[in-house]
């Protein structure tokens, strides 16, 4: 699965998601857009867009995308690392057109 992560998602987050062939917005020079704009560049490159922005759904209408999104409860890299397993679990099982916000474990 091709993976983004958001701006706000700590980069070694990556390493606990091996398989996947993941990029950064930052290494793709999208640091700077907006999340509409943002969503569009990431929906034609990649499958799945991981972020940690909570208001993320309200934001942007979601509807008819094929981008799957992964809402993390935060972006404390300490908190992430000890979730790392079931954030890989829900990454694994992700489809085309899912929003799934992990809850805080």
């Amino acid at each position: 699965m091709r993976i983004l992560l958001d701006a706000c998602v700590p980069r070694p987050l990556r390493q606990h998601l091996p398989g996947h062939a993941i990029h950064t917005a930052q290494e793709m020079g999208w640091g700077g857009l907006k999340n509409g704009a943002l969503l569009q560049a990431v929906e034609a490159q990649f499958d799945a867009f991981l972020s940690s922005d909570q208001n993320l759904r309200y934001q942007q209408n979601l509807a008819g995308r094929k981008l799957a999104i992964l809402v993390l409860p935060t972006n404390d890299w300490a908190t992430l690392r000890r979730m790392a397993a079931s954030i890989a679990a829900r990454v694994a099982t992700l489809q085309p057109g899912d929003f799934v916000e992990v809850p805080l474990e």
